[in-house]
């Protein structure tokens, strides 16, 4: 049986991997080590070598990580060597942005249908995508077999939007609503909020 990851340590690994590619790409370089990346990164190299070593030993002692060879096995990890399609519903302002924002696709992911259920938006060109009506929601994710979704309805939309997805196969979630949601079990959701994310910043103020 395969070991139980803990969530925080799946929760860096794609910071890892940001970093990593930023490494290779940006700057050209070959080798790392857990210490040049945990400097870069604010976490303790131990930290980084404890997180890694779940999954097997990357590294070598004395010349530290292979760059490519890292990303690749990162990767693997995180089941990123295909592209996934992703179903966005809501084309409000924050729907726009998220339909508009490319660096989606640069990383594995592609929104592929934009849902919403104003009549002045439906129709509507976002980037490449037409906004379609989300009447028609459960036939796309089920006809295209989707399994990833975001979400950037408002709260009081939220949850029926969550159990219509779920309903039809959707296992990935990301919540843009500002509020919590209810899954069953095997269903993976992720929140994006940005008040909250002030409000426990202004702890740290004086």
């Amino acid at each position: 049986m395969a070991r139980e990851i803990p969530d925080i340590v799946i929760g860096r690994l794609p910071v890892y991997l940001r970093e990593l590619t930023r490494l290779a790409e940006d700057e050209g370089k070959i080798n790392t080590s857990s210490h040049e990346l945990g400097k870069r990164l604010g976490i303790s190299s131990a930290q980084i070598r404890k997180d890694l070593s779940h999954f097997g030993e990357f590294g070598k002692q004395g010349t530290g990580y292979h760059i490519k060879y890292l990303i690749e096995q990162l990767r693997d990890i995180l089941h990123l060597t295909q592209e996934w399609d992703v179903v966005l519903v809501g084309a409000g302002y924050l729907g726009h942005a998220l339909a508009h924002y490319h660096g989606f696709h640069r990383r594995g992911f592609r929104i592929s249908w934009v849902f919403d259920n104003d009549p002045a938006k439906i129709g509507l060109k976002m980037d490449e995508l037409v906004v379609q009506d989300v009447a028609d929601l459960e036939k796309v994710v089920s006809e295209n077999n989707v399994k990833m979704a975001i979400i950037a309805v408002s709260a009081n939309q939220a949850q029926a939007i969550t159990d219509r997805l779920v309903a039809v196969g959707i296992q990935s979630i990301l919540s843009y609503a500002p509020i919590h949601l209810n899954v069953p079990p095997g269903v993976e959701i992720s929140y994006s909020d940005p008040v909250v994310q002030l409000q426990r910043m202004t702890y740290y103020l004086a």
